[in-house]
């Protein structure tokens, strides 16, 4: 499968990109089947994917973007109930009749005709596979002792695109779940205390899940360029930084 990954990165990356709609978002375009996969970096959690006709956002945050001038949604993702992931005004700016939302169960209210994944729960969109996969805190807590994003109630989405899987992590920690995630082209882990990682703990992550190329993304104030030194010992991985903040 290695072997078949790195045939697959042979690709034509053009970055920078903006779209013609809004401007001042970055995209990259990986060439995957024959096909572009475009990644659209919105901002913070938000992100864009366009592939085979279809748009397919995850956490689109109406304070980061006029959603109504961007193309309308085929599929939305949300991975957990926090505003600045779940924002039903954003989502219903995207809508069109047949658009697709998944959500958790304590996205609420929930968008008609949305449905819901749990951790482990797997669904398919005009041949994309999705995987709800775990995302929580093991160490950072509230002041009650409650940690900031308790197990089991977001998610993280593994994207399963011809010959190419992306991770989108969500809220999470470098929690043991992520070892069992296998063949990770692109991932995007999030970077900011105290709701998610210190820059030790995503280079940790990384080097569990592996990608070949890796987006910090959610991080805040925290300095990107600290990961890039950190994974400086992981030639295998490419570390990326876009405007995600």
């Amino acid at each position: 499968m290695q072997k078949k990954l790195v045939a697959i990165f042979a690709i034509i990356l053009a970055a920078g990109m903006t779209m013609t709609a809004q401007e001042g978002f970055e995209s990259d375009v990986f060439k995957i089947a024959g096909q572009d996969l475009r990644i659209t970096f919105i901002g913070h959690a938000s992100l864009l994917f366009q592939f085979g006709g279809l748009a397919i956002y995850v956490d689109p945050d109406g304070r980061l973007a006029d959603f109504s001038l961007l193309p309308k949604a085929d599929l939305v993702l949300i991975t957990h109930q926090h505003g600045d992931h779940f924002d039903p005004k954003a989502i219903e700016a995207l809508r069109q009749p047949h658009t697709r939302v998944i959500a958790t169960v304590l996205c609420q209210p929930l968008p008609a005709g949305a449905t819901t994944l749990k951790n482990g729960e797997q669904a398919q969109f005009h041949g994309v596979d999705i995987q709800a996969v775990p995302a929580y805190n093991i160490v950072q807590q509230r002041a009650n002792g409650q940690p900031f994003h308790p197990r089991g109630e977001g998610n993280g989405y593994v994207l399963g695109f011809p010959g190419c899987r992306v991770y989108m992590a969500g809220d999470t920690e470098n929690i043991p779940e992520m070892a069992a995630l296998k063949d990770i082209a692109i991932a995007f882990l999030p970077m900011n205390l105290p709701y998610t990682m210190t820059p030790e703990m995503t280079a940790l992550a990384a080097k569990m899940v592996k990608p070949r190329v890796l987006y910090p993304y959610h991080f805040s104030n925290t300095d990107p360029q600290r990961l890039v030194a950190l994974l400086q010992d992981a030639p295998g991985i490419d570390v990326r930084i876009r405007k995600l903040k």
